[in-house]
Order: structure tokens, then sequence, then C-alpha cells
């Protein structure tokens, strides 16, 4: 598959969507990498097929190599905190542009973290590494803290969707360009070359 032109494999991968839609009622959902060129453009696609939601992102085996033995070693790389971005990003950018439904992978270790998905647009999230660390955790104590009764009172707080003035950044790079000024801006180190941008 590697060596495949990447409309031939986005083509195929539609296609096979499209059959599993058709041949079900259940509603599916999509569970991609985060190494696609243009996500946005093919998250509007899947739904196109059938698509009910989309699982951002799924995270590959990665074997590695024993020097002395000189063969593969199978390893379990549970996620890390590191990984929480790109799915926060994602869903914060495609919730309210594409109409499906977004599940959050990756990097949920706290209840914090499922806060601050459900902000973005997220409808769940998976904690599976922190489960397999831990054991059964709670993550309510957030919102119980903040008496934030229902769980729809989160969502869309902090996306794309959520935005004060969405008429004045209706793109998503325009989005991240925001992101990133205030970022920037607001950073001890970029204090000063902030407000220049």
């Amino acid at each position: 598959m590697p060596s495949a032109a990447a409309a031939n494999w986005r083509k195929e991968q539609l296609a096979i969507v499209s059959t599993v839609c058709t041949a079900t009622r259940l509603p599916v959902a999509v569970k991609l990498s985060p190494s696609y060129t243009n996500l946005a453009h093919f998250a509007r696609r899947l739904h196109q097929a059938g698509a009910r939601g989309l699982v951002l992102f799924n995270r590959f085996f990665q074997p590695d190599i024993d020097i002395e033995a000189l063969e593969h070693v199978s390893n379990v790389l549970l996620s890390s905190a590191a990984d929480l971005r790109p799915p926060l990003r994602w869903i914060a950018l495609l919730e309210g542009q594409v109409p499906l439904d977004f599940a959050a992978s990756g990097g949920v270790a706290h209840g914090t973290d499922v806060v601050r998905l459900l902000m973005v647009g997220a409808s769940v999230t998976m904690v599976v590494s922190d489960l397999l660390r831990h054991g059964p955790v709670s993550c309510g104590s957030w919102k119980r803290a903040h008496w934030l009764a229902r769980t729809a009172q989160l969502r869309l707080r902090a996306g794309l969707a959520g935005l004060h003035e969405p008429a004045a950044l209706p793109r998503p790079g325009r989005f991240e360009r925001a992101q990133y000024v205030r970022a920037i801006s607001t950073s001890p180190a970029g204090s000063a070359l902030g407000t220049h941008l």
C-alpha cells in the first residue's frame, strides 16, 4: 500500500466505507491516522460516503530492533500526554465544519483532558492507555467541582465553532493563526515579539 498513489489509496478507503455503510444500519465511525495531507477534505468525503463519525487518531504498531539478537522486538507503547494535542487540534478545527461526531483517541490521562476535548467538540474520549496503567478511574471530579450538570454544557466552548466572533475567523487557517499569535504574545519569551505580529 505505501507504494500506491495517495489518490488511489483514498479512493479505495472511501469505497470500503461506502460499502460498509450501505450494508448496515448501524452508525459507522472511521478511525484515521494523523498522516493525511488534507484531513478536512477527506473527512467531508467520508461523510459523503456515509460515515457518521471519526476517531482521531489511530496509533500504529511500531516494532523496534534488538541489535544484539538481530531481530524485531514487539512491544506495546501506551499513549502519552503529547499524543493528546493532535486530536485536540483537529477536533477543534473540524467541529462545525464537517457534520460528523468526533471521538478523541490518544493521550487522555486525566479528567481535565476529557474536559478539554469536550470543550473543542469531541462527543466521546478514549482512555485505554490510562486504564491499562492504573485500572478504572473516575473522570467526573472536575465536572462536580465546577457544578456542570450536563456534559453538553462543555462542548464547543474552545473550538472553531465556539469562537466569540466566528465571522471574524471563518476559516480554520485563521483560527490556527489566532491561536499562534495568542501563544506567542502571552509567553514570557514572546511577549515583546507578540505585539508586532
